[in-house]
C-alpha cells in the first residue's frame, strides 16, 4: 500500500521530510514534487533501491538516472573530476534546474550510470525536493514519476494512478509547474555539450 502525505510546497514540514527520509534510508521509493514534475526518489547508492526504480518505471537499463544532492560539496564524493568551469555553473545556477554530467566515482552503482561511467547531478530548487535530500543526507534518484513512455505527472494523484501500490510514499505538494525538465549539460568535455535544453541557458 502506498501512503500519501501532504506537504507544504513552500515551507515543507520537518516531520514530513524526516518521515520520507527514513523511507529512503530503508531502501524505499518516495515520489515528491520538483520544479517541473513529480520525481521518483530512492537512495542513489543502494543498488537494490536503484534496481527497483528501474523496475517500477519499466525504464530501459541503458538509460541512466539523474541524481539530486544537497550541495556542490556532496558532488565530491560522487564524481572523480569537477572542472573549474563546472564549479562556476554550480555557483551560478544551483539550487535550480541545471543538471551537470560528470565522471562518476567508482563507488557509484553501475546501474545508476547505465554503464557510461558518467553521472548527472544537480541541487534542486524546489523546497520539498531540496528539503528531502537534506533530510536524507544522501544522493537521491529523480527520474520523473511515470512509467517510461507516459506523460510525466504534475500532481500526486497522477503519480498514484501510475503506480498504485508500487511506491512506499507520495509527498503531495500540490501541482507542479510542468514544462521542460532540467537543462542537462555534459561537463566531461569543455565547453560543455548541451544534452537537453531546459529552463537554464548556459
Amino acid at each position: 500500500m502506498t501512503r500519501l502525505l501532504e506537504v507544504d510546497p513552500r515551507y515543507p514540514q520537518r516531520a514530513v521530510l524526516d518521515e520520507a527520509a527514513s523511507v529512503l534510508r530503508s531502501g524505499g521509493i518516495v515520489a515528491f514534487p520538483t520544479e517541473s514534475f513529480y520525481g521518483l526518489g530512492a537512495d542513489a547508492l543502494d543498488e537494490a533501491a536503484v534496481a527497483r526504480v528501474f523496475r517500477v518505471k519499466g525504464r530501459p537499463e541503458s538509460q541512466p538516472l539523474l541524481v539530486l544532492v544537497d550541495s556542490a560539496e556532496r558532488v565530491e564524493a560522487l564524481c572523480v573530476e569537477i572542472p573549474e568551469g563546472a564549479r562556476g555553473l554550480m555557483a551560478r545556477h544551483w539550487p535550480g534546474p541545471l543538471t551537470l554530467v560528470l565522471r562518476a566515482a567508482p563507488t557509484v552503482p553501475a546501474a545508476l550510470t547505465a554503464g557510461t561511467g558518467t553521472l548527472g547531478v544537480r541541487v534542486p530548487g524546489h523546497p520539498v525536493a531540496l528539503g528531502l535530500v537534506r533530510a536524507a543526507a544522501l544522493p537521491v534518484t529523480a527520474p520523473s514519476a511515470n512509467p517510461s513512455g507516459r506523460e510525466p505527472p504534475t500532481t500526486a494523484r497522477a503519480v498514484r494512478d501510475h503506480f498504485a501500490g508500487q511506491l512506499d510514499l507520495i509527498l503531495d505538494g500540490g501541482p507542479t509547474a510542468g514544462g521542460a525538465g532540467s537543462t542537462i549539460a555534459d561537463c566531461t568535455v569543455w565547453p560543455p555539450r548541451l544534452v537537453r535544453q531546459g529552463p537554464v541557458v548556459i
